[in-house]
């Protein structure tokens, strides 16, 4: 049985909403687990089998210890959810200013790097509004066709070769995201990779209600998600590893014995170098690509959202 959570001591606060959402997390990610065979069509590529260049890490045949990437501008260039957005309004599941509505909230997220509570709430329940009354299986079938479509492109060959390396060491590796836990899931499976970590809708019959358990897995919610499944599993922490490009991450990154800030944001670059942590930057022309979802979308209505929130911000400055 599972050692109580607070057997397990926290660096960081958390909500209790924090918790029930990491809870929840590690619960999904325990359930829709890879077996030891990973998947027959993990995609494969010449680039995923190097190795990292720091030795003896990871170790091999370290089944205590395991290693948790971010997704969003770490796994993949841009944002998942946003991504998985544009396929929802290919198949007509939301109009187009919906669209422009979305476009903006993810580039506000990335441009502003502030965590408005109430721009949060827009954001999570403009999401949810768009899978209400849709069947988990169904969004599942989509998921598949849009990872084609919009995310297999998008993969940095150069975070991936990490996780391959944690994989040729014979140790688990999870995305944790507060993408949805279904998307999460899909692309875990596509990379070969154990499972994952993502923000769990409430779902009745199979029937999404429109509703999440907990919040959104973001900030202090991956940490306790790592902290539950690392209990549930049997992990230790300080053995671990963890992989984020962004600030809001540092929790997580705290929680482990060996954090890299991947493609970091500013804030986290300065965290990162004050504690000595790895870093990794596998962007080309980094201002450029700063952002990320905006450089990865292609259309116009994400432009004139972007914009917006680029002059937003330089008032705000």
């Amino acid at each position: 049985m599972a050692a109580p959570g607070w057997l397990t001591p926290r660096r960081r606060p958390a909500t209790a909403r924090s918790v029930l959402a990491g809870e929840a997390a590690a619960e999904a990610a325990r359930k829709s687990t890879l077996p030891d065979d990973r998947s027959p069509d993990a995609e494969q590529d010449t680039a995923a089998q190097a190795k990292p260049a720091e030795e003896p890490f990871p170790v091999a045949g370290d089944d205590r210890a395991a290693a948790f990437f971010d997704l969003d501008n770490t796994v993949m260039q841009g944002a998942a959810l946003f991504h998985f957005g544009r396929g929802l309004y290919k198949r007509k599941f939301f109009q187009r200013r919906e669209l422009t509505r979305f476009a903006w909230q993810q580039a506000w997220f990335r441009l502003a790097g502030v965590e408005d509570p109430d721009h949060m709430q827009d954001a999570r329940d403009s999401a949810l509004s768009i899978v209400k009354g849709h069947r988990v299986s169904e969004l599942m079938s989509i998921g598949e066709e849009i990872y084609d479509e919009y995310m297999a492109d998008r993969i940095w060959p150069g975070t991936r070769a990490l996780a391959q390396a944690h994989l040729d060491a014979g140790q688990r590796v999870w995305l944790v995201t507060a993408a949805p836990v279904e998307t999460a899931t899909i692309i875990a499976r596509r990379l070969g990779l154990t499972g994952a970590l993502g923000t769990v809708a409430e779902s009745v019959d199979g029937v999404y209600t429109g509703r999440l358990v907990g919040e959104p897995l973001h900030g202090p919610a991956k940490a306790e998600a790592v902290r539950a499944l690392a209990t549930a599993e049997g992990l230790d922490l300080d053995r671990c590893a963890a992989y984020s490009d962004s600030h809001n991450d540092i929790p997580m990154l705290s929680l482990v014995g060996h954090p890299y800030a991947i493609n970091p944001d500013a804030k986290l670059r300065k965290h990162a170098r004050a504690l000595d942590w790895r870093l990794r930057d596998y962007r080309t022309g980094r201002k450029a690509v700063k952002v990320g979802i905006p450089a990865a979308a292609g259309v116009g209505a994400l432009a004139g959202g972007t914009a917006a929130a680029v002059a937003l911000h330089r008032r705000r400055r």
